[in-house]
């Protein structure tokens, strides 16, 4: 089965300081290469390096870069037949900020036109096999039907009645009551520390089991950065602890995760070997510069696992 990935794919610009100035504050800031990134195309070359059927959607000017970053895309394993093109939008870009084993993104905005699905795209869409996107992204979704035109979350809704299972990445920034209509019926919404809190204000995975059967979501993830990551289903909690590595760059690695995920639970892994797996794979992510430190094969995401267990029993002795 295919995955889809709809969402974003741009040119991140690296630069480092050793602080983040404030308001009316100065700073020195020193650049670093540039690589290919964006959120859901790292996640999607994850996915097709790990061995799964990947293809990517987002939407693009027609620009040389633009044209570098779907080749870049063919060139992982990741398929982009359904690519969408607006001459008039701005090129896709990232500066991403590392400081102090952290970092800051700011991307530029392109706006929010509405993206256009062909017909031969949303038949695609309709068969069985994971959706793996953004509220951002879903908003914008538009198809022209012999019914009329099918948008945002009637959208959403037709692909899972045909079998499409929807992985949402909220990331940082959470949700509210009106993105409710887009998550309803997900397989898997992925929150991180900040997200889970902006649209919980708390802490606590276990008090949002109402949320979660009145929306009829499979599962919340909560990723906990160095701890690992939490699952729940309403009445079943999750843990896998995360492994202490030596941090090179932390961006790509809530990507890495996802991909991972999408591409475990896709081979009908069960949910805590899932889990387990896609921890794994963001710990390592970590250990190499650049957004797309997580692509590896599974051999290579198992056997550096299995090495950080040695080493753990090795320092424990």
């Amino acid at each position: 089965m295919t995955a889809f990935f709809i969402g974003d794919v741009a040119l991140d610009e690296y630069y480092t300081a050793d602080r983040w100035p404030g308001p009316a504050d100065k700073g020195m800031i020193r650049e670093l290469p540039a690589e290919i990134g964006g959120s859901i195309a790292n996640a999607a070359v994850v996915h097709a390096t790990l061995g799964g059927d990947t293809q990517f959607i987002s939407l693009l000017n027609d620009s040389p870069l633009s044209r570098r970053l779907v080749e870049d895309l063919r060139q992982n394993g990741v398929g982009v037949d359904h690519m969408l093109t607006d001459a008039t939008i701005a090129e896709s870009r990232n500066l991403i900020f590392l400081i102090d084993g952290e970092h800051v993104v700011l991307t530029v905005e392109m706006g929010e036109q509405p993206m256009w699905l062909e017909p031969a795209t949303l038949a695609a869409l309709r068969q069985p096999g994971f959706l793996y996107t953004t509220l951002y992204r879903v908003r914008r979704l538009h198809s022209q039907t012999q019914e009329g035109v099918l948008k945002q979350a009637e959208l959403i809704a037709d692909l899972r009645e045909n079998g499409r299972r929807a992985i949402f990445d909220l990331d940082v920034g959470g949700c509210t009551p009106e993105d409710m209509p887009y998550l309803t019926g997900a397989a898997v919404v992925i929150f991180n520390q900040v997200g889970f809190r902006a649209a919980f204000g708390h802490d606590d995975i276990t008090l949002i089991g109402d949320w979660i059967r009145d929306h009829g979501i499979g599962r919340v993830v909560r990723t906990l950065a160095a701890d690992g990551a939490e699952a729940f289903d309403g009445e079943a909690r999750q843990q896998v602890a995360g492994y202490p590595v030596a941090v090179a760059d932390v961006t790509g690695a809530g990507d890495t995760f996802g991909g991972a995920l999408t591409w475990c639970l896709a081979r009908n892994h069960a949910f805590t070997e899932a889990l387990d797996f896609a921890v794994a794979a963001a710990s390592r992510s970590v250990t190499i510069h650049g957004p797309r430190g997580g692509k590896a094969c599974e051999e290579d995401v198992r056997q550096w696992r299995d090495a950080q267990g040695e080493i753990q029993a090795d320092f424990g002795r």
